[in-house]
């Protein structure tokens, strides 16, 4: 039986090490009208996520509130750090990856696969080696709210691997309606990859699909879990390997067995989260119109 708090749901003893019941939900700002692609700056100490429909890119810096980051900012979902701690931007509105240089240029990094202009990359995650790879669902073609409406070019929904050394962009996976979030294990050995096929075909399953990573590319894709009402969106590891996801009305945490240990209740849908603050223990999710964070008893699987 689940053993139920206000904020958390504990379905396996094993959430309580992980999580500090004690520590508030706490609002960061709340005027978004959809929040997206949270990223930590663990170097400037501060916090950077998307305004989609605003078009803009905000930044929270503790003690000091919350100011635009960028405006314009071509609809930008997704944010990472390279390897440089760069930040690495899925852009709706350029259909393309783009990357800020030291000196605030911007450099499109990849928007055409084979000739044909991307759908609209959602999220991404920078490996190791350098590589980005990132995943390409059509939700920002879909109307003008998040982009530009317009007719895909390509025959499906992808996961990529682009290669900024030599320009190479390549299909890892085609196995997903709708991939969204992704995230590698900490030894980067699996890829888990959301599909959020759920939002426009109520039949498709709530999953996350896990990966084996080979080399430059994925085998063995196989379903990890079905999360709860929503469907998964955005997702991170911490470093027991534990996948913490969103899942509607709240975020599921599993363990690498794929069982759910339990939930941390949210004031509105959450669409992504990252670890971050002083320690990387500090959980900060996009969820709606607002940002929040939570202070959990883990740290978070985070590069730079």
């Amino acid at each position: 039986m689940a053993i139920v708090g206000d904020a958390y749901e504990y379905i396996d003893k094993k959430f309580y090490d992980l999580t500090v019941p004690i520590a508030d939900i706490e609002l960061i700002f709340d005027k978004c009208r959809w929040s997206e692609g949270p990223v930590w700056f663990a170097d400037g100490g501060y916090l950077v996520w998307s305004d989609i429909p605003n078009n803009r890119l905000l930044r929270w810096v503790p003690d000091l509130g919350v100011s635009v980051f960028r405006t314009p900012s071509n609809y930008i979902n997704g944010n990472t750090r390279d390897r440089e701690g760069r930040l690495v931007s899925c852009s709706h509105g350029a259909r393309a990856i783009l990357r800020t240089e030291p000196d605030g240029t911007i450099t499109t990094l990849v928007s055409h696969y084979e000739g044909k202009r991307l759908n609209s990359p959602n999220d991404l995650v920078v490996k190791s080696d350098g590589t980005i790879w990132f995943t390409d669902p059509t939700y920002g073609i879909m109307s003008d709210y998040e982009g530009y409406k317009a007719d895909p070019e390509l025959p499906a929904c992808y996961v990529f691997r682009f290669d900024p050394a030599d320009g190479s962009l390549a299909i890892v996976t085609d196995e997903l309606k709708k991939p969204n979030g992704l995230a590698f294990s900490p030894d980067e050995s699996i890829l888990y990859v959301a599909d959020s096929g759920r939002s426009h075909d109520p039949d498709w399953p709530t999953v996350i699909r896990r990966f084996d990573v080979v080399g430059d590319r994925l085998a063995n894709g196989r379903e990890f879990v079905r999360t709860g009402a929503g469907g998964p969106d955005g997702l991170r590891l911490d470093i027991h390997g534990n996948v913490w996801t969103s899942a509607g009305p709240s975020i599921e945490c599993y363990d690498l067995s794929g069982a759910l240990l339990g939930r941390i209740r949210a004031p509105q849908a959450v669409s992504n989260l990252t670890f971050g603050g002083e320690k990387r223990n500090r959980l900060f999710f996009t969820s709606t119109q607002a940002v929040y964070s939570v202070f959990v008893a883990t740290t978070g699987v985070q590069r730079p």
